[in-house]
């Protein structure tokens, strides 16, 4: 059973800094692109940052490039999305995701696994 549980949201006012990670279990993740995603209330969720299966390429949304980034471990099975100069309006629920293929997405729809999601929230 593939299991992603995400760590290391928070509170943080705005200028600082947060890393959150995801663990994944249950099979081989190498082969697959990670993906990080986040939904703030009463929005949609939204694409944040990917990664493809060796870590060679990396994709940003226009909101985030320049202050996140994005990273991977496949020896430990871990994506982690590191997060600078953080602003009130970053603040909502991140979630991991990991899909069978080993191209990015940014839809939500070509994601195959998802975490249970990380609250990020950032004071002004």
């Amino acid at each position: 059973q593939v299991q992603l549980v995400e760590s290391g949201g928070g509170l943080v006012q705005a200028g600082g800094s947060l890393r959150v990670s995801c663990a994944a279990s249950g099979r081989t993740f190498s082969t697959s692109a990670m993906g990080w995603f986040r939904q703030a209330p009463g929005k949609e969720r939204e694409f944040v940052a990917a990664i493809s299966e060796n870590g060679s390429s990396t994709y940003y949304a226009d909101s985030v490039k320049g202050r996140f980034t994005i990273s991977r471990d496949n020896a430990k099975n871990t994506v982690y999305l590191q997060m600078n100069s953080l602003k009130p309006e970053d603040t909502a629920v991140y979630y991991c995701a990991v899909r069978k293929l080993s191209y990015y997405t940014r839809m939500p729809g070509g994601y195959d696994y998802w975490g249970q999601g990380t609250q990020v929230t950032v004071s002004s």
